[in-house]
């Protein structure tokens, strides 16, 4: 039982709900909006080069918190960046040198641009975690899994010629829904795409890229078909499948 005044008698936190920027409405009855709900930490879930992805319980409802970090290493490439607009030049000096102002800025943005994202998925009925808030550098997200157990990375799976045929056209269908939106995952390869009861779920979404915008755009999407259908022609899908889907995208973006 905590002591301190300003930490609840149990658990690690208040709710950071209050004060948050929200995910998309109408928001998923599972969303515990209460003011005075708890968060406990139930330890860490993934550790990465720019964020470590934490499970929390919010009051009986597991989520995701993913925590970005302001350091030098950060090694997103510049070129995901293009096309994106920071108003001052200030600020876009100190992220260039990397300087404590500026890590803390990318750390923010690239938070700020995967929740942006996020949302943008789920109001569009794509298969992405429904983004719950963001405060500063902290992106509570839907938990995708079974109690604390998370669903496996495709990456992971063994599937049957008829379970493979089906999650390649799930990932048809998702990089359509981006295509449509006008933008490439940026980094997809078969370690960020959950198969969550025969459902195929996209993730690490801060580096989407602006097809048009960006001057790399095509260059990603090339990137994107190309990772992802390496692992799918391993497991015996046709090896022209990608070339398939990867014209059929530049059509649906509109690229032609």
């Amino acid at each position: 039982m905590s002591e301190d005044p300003d930490l609840p008698p149990e658990g690690d936190r208040w709710s950071t709900w209050t004060g948050a920027q929200h995910g998309p409405e109408p928001r998923p009855s599972w969303v515990v909006t209460a003011h005075g709900a708890v968060d406990t930490e139930l330890g860490v879930l993934k550790s990465g080069k720019e964020a470590d992805v934490h499970l929390i319980d919010r009051s009986g409802v597991v989520v995701a918190a993913k925590r970005y970090r302001a350091h030098k290493a950060f090694h997103r490439d510049p070129a995901y960046q293009e096309g994106r607009r920071v108003r001052r030049s200030r600020e876009t000096r100190a992220m260039a040198q990397r300087t404590a102002f500026g890590r803390e800025l990318l750390a923010g943005q690239w938070a700020a641009a995967e929740f942006s994202a996020l949302a943008t998925l789920w109001s569009a009925g794509l298969p992405a975690p429904y983004p719950v808030q963001l405060d500063d550098t902290e992106l509570l997200l839907e938990f995708v899994g079974h109690g604390e157990q998370a669903a496996p990375r495709l990456a992971q799976l063994r599937p049957t010629p008829a379970e493979r045929d089906d999650l390649w056209a799930q990932l048809g269908e998702v990089l359509h829904g981006l295509a449509r939106l006008g933008w490439a995952h940026g980094d997809l390869s078969a370690y960020n795409l959950l198969v969550h009861d025969g459902r195929l779920v996209v993730i690490d979404l801060p580096q989407v890229v602006d097809l048009v915008g960006n001057p790399h755009g095509a260059e990603f999407l090339v990137r994107d078909v190309r990772r992802v259908a390496e692992w799918f022609t391993a497991r015996g899908l046709a090896e022209d499948a990608g070339e398939h889907l990867f014209h059929s995208l530049v059509a649906e973006a509109g690229l032609t």
